[in-house]
This record gives C-alpha cells, structure tokens and sequence, in this order.
C-alpha cells in the first residue's frame, strides 16, 4: 500500500501542474475563439466582406480547448457516467467494477495514443487551406499551418487522459486494499453535479 501511495503522490502533483496549465491554456483558446466568431460576424454582416480563414481558426482553437479542458473534467468525474449499477454493490465490490472500467478505459487510451501518433505524423504531409502566417521579415514568405497541428490536440488529449486513468487506476487500487486510507488529494479539484 505505501508503494501506491509513494506513486500516486508524485503522479497527483505532476496531473495537478499539467492539468493546471492545460485549463489556463484552454481558457485562452476559449476566447481567441469567442472572438474570432464575433470578428467573422462583424466582417460578414457589417462590413459584407467574410474572413477566409476565420471558421479553420476557431475550429482549432476549438480543438485545443477541448482537448486540454477534457483531462481535468475526467479526473473530477465530470464525464457522463451510470452509477445505478456502482452505486447498488456493496463498496469494495463497486470499487473493483470500477477499477476495471478503468482498465478497458486505458486499453482504449492506449490504442487512441497510437493511431493518434500516426495521425499526427500523417499531418505534416497537408497543410491548412485558409490558415497561414506571414513569416517575411524571417526570410520565409507565407507559410501555411500544416494540419498536424490540429490533429496534435487530440494526440496531446488523449496523453493526458491516459495520465489521468492511470492516476485514478491507482486511487481505485489503493482504495480497494485498504479503504481506510486516505489517498492523496486533487488540489484543484471542482465539484461537478448535474441534477
């Protein structure tokens, strides 16, 4: 048991961090995407002149933002889920059912963080249509944003997810051999409900 728990710890500390970033990270990407919506509003309606490049660019944003903000929602439970069946076992036995939900859970991340790898090396090959950035006073023209960027952000989601699952594997673990034992804390932790 303090062999889990010497793992978890630094494991927490290390989500907390990357989660933390990640969150910032999407809060920035949540209003460049606002506001590239409202600027293409203004632009089509207003001014009768669409941006052309305005709709791939929120769209990525978009991409990015779910991608970093979806570790943080899974680590506090904030993911649809049916309890019915937890709920009813008794509390170890719930506790195993859910360590194995977690298993699968990371078999697919696994599988997921391989295709997308290959996603992402297949990315390079293409490039954006409408985004580019002009590089001139580098010497390097107009360069257009190749696509693997955008297939990066599901790549660097699922890592986190993974990171995340594993944390969670060794919480359910720990839980499991000793319940009476508190397990390391997320220190940003929210409270997630529906009703």
């Amino acid at each position: 048991m303090a062999a889990i728990i010497a793992i978890i710890r630094p494991l927490a500390w290390i989500n907390t961090m990357l989660l933390r970033i990640g969150r910032n990270i999407a809060w920035v990407a949540m209003g460049l995407m606002v506001l590239i919506i409202v600027l293409q509003v203004v632009f089509r309606y207003v001014l009768n002149d669409a941006l052309s490049w305005s709709e791939e660019a929120a769209r990525f944003l978009m991409l990015w933002m779910t991608a970093l903000i979806a570790p943080s929602a899974y680590r506090w439970g904030g993911f649809v889920s049916i309890d019915l069946v937890h709920d009813m076992l008794p509390k170890r036995v719930g506790s195993i059912l859910a360590l194995i939900l977690l298993l699968i859970s990371l078999m697919v991340l696994v599988v997921a963080i391989q295709l997308g790898y290959n996603h992402v090396n297949s990315g390079w090959l293409f490039a954006s249509q409408t985004l580019k950035l002009d590089l001139s006073s580098m010497g390097w023209g107009i360069v257009r944003v190749k696509q693997a960027w955008m297939y990066m952000s599901v790549f660097v989601g699922v890592i986190l997810l993974t990171i995340v699952n594993i944390e969670l594997c060794l919480k359910t673990l720990a839980g499991i051999i000793d319940p009476t034992r508190e397990v390391p804390a997320d220190q940003d932790h929210l409270v997630i409900t529906a009703e």
